[in-house]
C-alpha cells in the first residue's frame, strides 16, 4: 500500500496557519493593520534623485499582511452535498502509525479487523457532505489502538492538532484536524446525538475502551481543513477484512 507522504499536508498548511493567524488576531496576539511611522522625505534639494527615492520608499507605509480567511457559514445556502457514490476509502493518522482502508461492514453482527469502517446511518454522511462522517475500528494493534494508547497515557491531550487524511473513492484526500477527545462515551441510545447535531463536516473516529459492548467507547473529533485530488492508488487500498468476533 503507498503510505501518504506529507508533501500534500503542506501545501494544505496555509489552511491551518490561517486558522492559527485568526485564532492570534482575535486574542489580540497578532496585528496587521495597524498604523506604520513613515520618515519625512529629505527637503535637501542637493540630495540626489536617488537619495528621494529611497527617502519615498522608507517614507511609504508596510505593506498590509492579509491573512485568508475561511468564509462565513450561510446557513440559508444549500450545503454542498458529496456525490451519491461517494464513500471513504482510506483513513491515515501518520502521527499514531496508522492506514487502514475503509469499508462499510459486510457483518452487523460484529466489526471486522484489519479494517476501519464508516457507519451507515442517515443523519451522517460522507466526506464532502457538510455532515459528520464517522468511522470506527477496533482498539487493536494495526488498528485503533494508538488511539486508546494515547488516551491511557494523557487523556488524549497528545493527538489534539494531529493530520487525519481521509481518501475517498472519487480519488479525494481530504485533511481534518482533531479538535477534542471523549475519553468515555456511555453506549447508549444517545451516543451519536453530538455528532448528528454538528452542522458543519467533521470527522469522528470510535473505538472500544474494552472487551464487549458494556463498555464505554471513545471518540476522536476533527474538522475539516481542506480537500485535493489524489492518486488512484493513494485512494484505493485493497482491503483484507478479518472476522475477528472469536
Amino acid at each position: 500500500m503507498t503510505r501518504l507522504s506529507r508533501p500534500s499536508a503542506r501545501r494544505l498548511a496555509p489552511a491551518v496557519l490561517t486558522a492559527a493567524g485568526v485564532a492570534l488576531l482575535a486574542a489580540g496576539l497578532l496585528a496587521y493593520d495597524g498604523p506604520v511611522s513613515a520618515r519625512p522625505i529629505s527637503s535637501d534639494p542637493s540630495a540626489s534623485s536617488e537619495t528621494a527615492r529611497a527617502s519615498a520608499a522608507a517614507a511609504a507605509p508596510l505593506p498590509t499582511l492579509f491573512l485568508p480567511t475561511f468564509p462565513p457559514i450561510d446557513a440559508s445556502a444549500p450545503p454542498s452535498v458529496a456525490p451519491s457514490n461517494r464513500v471513504a476509502t482510506r483513513i491515515v493518522i501518520e502521527s499514531l502509525g496508522i492506514d487502514l482502508p475503509v469499508i462499510a461492514q459486510p457483518d452487523p453482527s460484529y466489526p471486522s479487523c484489519n479494517v476501519a469502517i464508516y457507519l451507515q446511518d442517515p443523519r451522517l454522511g460522507q466526506p464532502g457532505s457538510n455532515k459528520s462522517v464517522y468511522l470506527y475500528a477496533h482498539a487493536r494493534t494495526g488498528m485503533f489502538l494508538p488511539l486508546l494508547t494515547e488516551v491511557r497515557r494523557n487523556g488524549g491531550t497528545s493527538m489534539i492538532g494531529m493530520l487525519v487524511d481521509v481518501y475517498t473513492s472519487d480519488d479525494q484526500h481530504y485533511v481534518y484536524r482533531v479538535s477534542t477527545v471523549l475519553p468515555r462515551v456511555p453506549v447508549n441510545g444517545h451516543f451519536l446525538d453530538k455528532a448528528v447535531a454538528v452542522k458543519v463536516e467533521t470527522l469522528w473516529l470510535q473505538t472500544s475502551t474494552g472487551p464487549g459492548a458494556r463498555f464505554p467507547k471513545m471518540q476522536v473529533v476533527a474538522g475539516l481543513v481542506g480537500v485535493e485530488p489524489a492518486p488512484h492508488a493513494d485512494a484505493h487500498p485493497k482491503p483484507h477484512p478479518r472476522d475477528c468476533s472469536s
